[in-house]
């Protein structure tokens, strides 16, 4: 039997591997080789203690994998592999359960995901995605177990802890740096092979405590990871701690007297898991290197390192990080590990919280795409002022004066006299007729109608945006602008077919008995003329008083009539007017509902649902 050589702080050690015919070898390993690990990587049991190997006459070799029983009045020197058994038949774990406010804050995520799909890239959601596939797959495996990883920079004595809490040497712990080269599982109970081939530990990996009855009971369910050292010069064993880290449970940090306040722990680790307080342990290791009261002096200064980096401490039965201080080498401290451990796998609590505090992070992350500190829509303020600004592009007002003076000048036809009627059918035959709703044909005018559009636009697209996070301010923008593609030409369209209806404007029921007085004046003053030649040409006696009563009734009565019936038709004329005015109007607003309002207004009734189960995710309510 080769004896250890205690070879510095951490006593490390070197023992030789069996060869393949069974006879031991003692050729160093090259560092970073695979061979480093053979002692803690070999897939077979070793013999036990003093018996021969079939394959030779040697004796046997204890190479450092072997759990013994410590009781050695009950047991004689009987040895347990610390590989678990593959020919044991499985137990089935019954699957982790969530409570129902986690399974809704999960559900919310999971839809709030699926309505961002379109509106945000896929980096912007990767780590919401792989929060979601982490708790569905752990939700499907064992509930009863809790992984905790042991993490720690380089000659933390992370291994050494590892050892002492499985009561045996199952971790390597050496002076050459670095020890770890890959992670190693141990499990106190069965059942835990799905976690543990979450964690991608191959089978040659994996260990079992020694089989003491009190610690068995005490950390049952606990399925424990030492990691690699996480300041590694090999950037693969930094790439497997941060993978590992991810699928955990719980973390056990492990720092010491001179690295405890080492910048890459804190910057890279410690504060941005800060939300994770809850499942971390952060143990000062190798206090039996310090002096007097310079345990609790590093303690507290380390106490005040986490309070800067944000992780709550779990003092006072609050909850947050347990905090401890002891020495693997001496076991000081480590008594009170284990039963704290044993108190937190017992709950069975850490793998929910994990992922709850997982879906916080993803949570916070998300924060700056669907948060917002201002009320965020369109108010009718602005639509009414986008539809008014068509109305303006589309000429509402200039088609309600101009149905006003198509009224007015329908009402002088008919109520006029002959005369001026006579005078206007010669005016109209030397021009075209103005009384219609004319159309937009000049180029100019056409540009300056699109250029208005075109501002109304824009406008209510930032009112609708304003205070939207980028993504879905973004998202507004572009559905408005789809939206005032055509819009000028289908404005154009609508101003003919919305116009006035073609034909003269309706006249009221006084229009006939008015046109029959004005054609009575008419008549005196044709009966006053022709009475007056008749009497100029001698056919008639001289009586100059009648007719020219009645040539002078018909002249002032014709015009009299007409200003009534103008003053008249006023009041209708003006109704006339303000209804062709409201239905272009109407049929402006319409056309811009439809083209524009509409698309933003789904824009931002998607970032409300949005919002809404962010709220959810987050556990808070949405105003």
């Amino acid at each position: 039997m080769t004896a250890v050589t205690d070879q510095d702080h951490d006593h490390g050690h070197t023992e030789p591997t069996e060869g393949e015919d069974g006879v031991p070898e003692e050729a160093e390993p090259e560092e970073g080789s695979d061979e480093e690990h053979a002692r803690v990587e070999a897939d077979e049991p070793a013999p036990p203690e003093g018996e021969e190997p079939a394959e030779s006459g040697r004796p046997g070799w204890d190479d450092g994998l072997i759990a013994r029983r410590v009781n050695e009045t009950a047991v004689e020197e009987q040895q347990v592999p610390a590989v678990e058994s593959r020919a044991s038949t499985p137990r089935t774990a019954a699957p982790l359960a969530y409570d129902g406010a986690l399974r809704s804050r999960l559900d919310a995520l999971r839809e709030l995901v699926g309505l961002s799909r379109t509106r945000l890239d896929s980096r912007t959601l990767a780590e919401a995605g792989r929060v979601l596939d982490e708790a569905s797959t752990r939700r499907r495996l064992s509930g009863r177990h809790t992984v905790v990883a042991i993490a720690g920079a380089t000659g933390s004595g992370k291994s050494q802890l590892f050892n002492a809490l499985a009561g045996v040497t199952i971790s390597e712990t050496g002076v050459r740096r670095p020890t770890t080269a890959a992670p190693i599982a141990c499990s106190w109970s069965d059942g835990a092979a799905g976690l543990i081939d979450r964690l991608g530990i191959p089978p040659r990996l994996r260990r079992r405590p020694a089989q003491h009855t009190d610690a068995e009971g005490q950390l049952s369910g606990l399925v424990l990871v030492d990691l690699p050292d996480h300041d590694s010069a090999a950037v693969q064993h930094r790439e497997q701690v941060d993978r590992v880290l991810d699928l955990v449970d719980a973390v056990i940090w492990v720092v010491d007297p001179e690295k405890y306040a080492d910048a890459v722990l804190h910057e890279r680790y410690l504060r941005p898991m800060a939300g994770h307080a809850e499942i971390m342990f952060v143990v000062l290791n190798q206090i039996d290197r310090l002096p007097g009261e310079a345990t609790e002096q590093v303690l507290d200064d380390l106490r005040r390192l986490l309070d800067e980096d944000g992780i709550a401490l779990g003092e006072y039965d609050e909850p947050g990080a347990t905090v401890l201080a002891l020495s693997a080498l001496t076991g000081d401290g480590v008594g009170e590990l284990r039963e704290t451990l044993g108190q937190f796998v017992t709950e069975r609590g850490a793998a929910a919280r994990r992922i709850s505090a997982d879906v916080d992070a993803a949570g916070w992350r998300l924060r700056p795409v669907y948060a917002t500190s201002r009320g965020a829509g369109l108010s009718e303020e602005a639509r009414d002022e986008f539809a008014d600004r068509l109305a303006d592009a589309v000429g509402a007002t200039a088609a309600g004066e101009a149905a006003e003076r198509a009224w007015l000048r329908n009402a002088n036809r008919a109520c006029g006299t002959p005369w001026l009627r006579l005078w206007r059918w010669y005016q109209d035959r030397l021009e075209p007729p103005t009384g219609r709703l004319p159309l937009r044909a000049q180029a100019d005018e056409e540009a300056t109608a699109r250029q208005r559009v075109e501002q109304a636009v824009r406008t209510v697209a930032e009112r609708a945006s304003a205070g939207l996070p980028s993504p879905w301010a973004q998202a507004v923008r572009e559905a408005a602008v789809r939206g005032s593609q055509g819009l000028p030409e289908a404005l154009d369209d609508l101003a003919a077919r919305a116009g006035l209806p073609p034909g003269r404007p309706p006249r009221p029921g006084w229009w006939p008995a008015a046109v029959l007085v004005q054609a009575s004046m008419t008549l005196l003053q044709v009966v006053g003329g022709l009475w007056l030649v008749g009497q100029i040409v001698g056919v008639m006696s001289p009586n100059l008083g009648v007719p020219v009563l009645l040539m002078v009734a018909g002249i002032i009565g014709g015009p009299l009539v007409e200003w009534g019936c103008r003053m008249a038709a006023r009041g209708p004329a003006r109704r006339y007017g303000s209804d062709a005015e409201r239905r272009l109007r109407e049929a402006a607003a319409g056309c811009g509902r439809a083209r524009v309002l509409d698309p933003v207004a789904a824009e931002l009734l998607r970032y409300r649902e949005v919002r809404e189960q962010y709220g959810k995710v987050m556990g808070v309510g949405v105003g």
